[in-house]
């Protein structure tokens, strides 16, 4: 359970530390963490150091905190996020939401590598998040509610900013980059889904799916702080080309898309 003593320690801790505060916080999935290293003037924290943090162990989560100037605007970039499948529960996962919240973000980009449940997606394309569904049967706000952090039953309409989504199209238009739109489908993992289970995703409405992300734009529903989410997709999900998945795939689809990545994330920061 999260208290609001911890998060006060946390954003205490990372005050002491940091020599401007963020504005935007920034959240990399699998294989998309280069993004960091474009980063000017950075302060880097590993997760270990942060009071009440958990560390990463997902391969290629760096597991630190950078946070210097991208785009012009001042930036607390997540280098690797934790998830169910390490063993971790839905309110640890959600954890750093509440901190950055603390420190005075004021906005949330989230990104992930997503297999392609839509027929029409094709590996590489990116996606748009406008809603999601969750399925992993938890959720991070269980257990008592300390109204100082948000209230106990938090609308999930606009969970994922209806302004922010719009910003986000006008910067993969200035990119000249094709963004598609959908729903994401969160399960724990760590093993890829079935081809069953695909199908019942997709009549359930579902566009891809991933093994994070839920979770934490739940705590941000929950604290008031707008969410903008893309995916990458980096595999066609179970049964839909009949072929083997792999997390090696996933990792150099992410490699080989960065560089168009990076230019998106890039202009929408420009744009918020």
């Amino acid at each position: 359970m999260i208290t609001y003593t911890q998060v006060a320690e946390s954003a205490a801790y990372l005050r002491s530390r940091l020599p401007a505060l963020p504005e935007i916080a920034l959240v990399l999935g699998s294989g998309l963490g280069p993004l960091a290293e474009q980063m000017q003037d950075t302060v880097s924290i590993a997760y270990a150091e942060i009071p009440h943090f958990r560390v990463s162990t997902a391969p290629d989560h760096a597991g630190r905190l950078v946070v210097g100037t991208l785009a012009g605007r001042r930036i607390a970039c997540m280098q690797g996020r934790l998830h169910g499948y390490e063993g971790y529960a839905p309110d640890e996962i959600a954890y750093p939401v509440y901190v950055l919240r603390a420190l005075g973000v004021q906005a949330l980009i989230l990104t992930n590598a997503s297999g392609g449940i839509n027929t029409g997606f094709s590996v590489g394309d990116f996606m748009l998040i406008e809603d999601h569904i969750n399925m992993t049967g938890k959720s991070p706000l269980t257990g008592a509610n300390d109204e100082r952090l948000g209230t106990r039953f938090p609308d999930m309409t606009f969970a994922y900013a209806p302004a922010l989504r719009e910003k986000a199209q006008a910067a993969a238009a200035l990119c000249g980059l094709e963004l598609r739109k959908g729903v994401y489908c969160g399960v724990n993992g760590p093993q890829f889904e079935t081809p069953a289970e695909i199908r019942a995703f997709r009549a359930l409405g579902a566009d891809a799916v991933g093994m994070s992300t839920v979770f934490e734009v739940i705590a941000a529903a929950h604290c008031g702080l707008p969410v903008v989410a893309v995916a990458m997709i980096t595999n066609m999900a179970a049964g839909v080309l009949m072929q083997p998945l792999s997390g090696a795939e996933v990792n150099e689809i992410a490699a080989r898309r960065g560089t168009d990545f990076r230019r998106l994330i890039c202009a929408l920061i420009e744009k918020i």
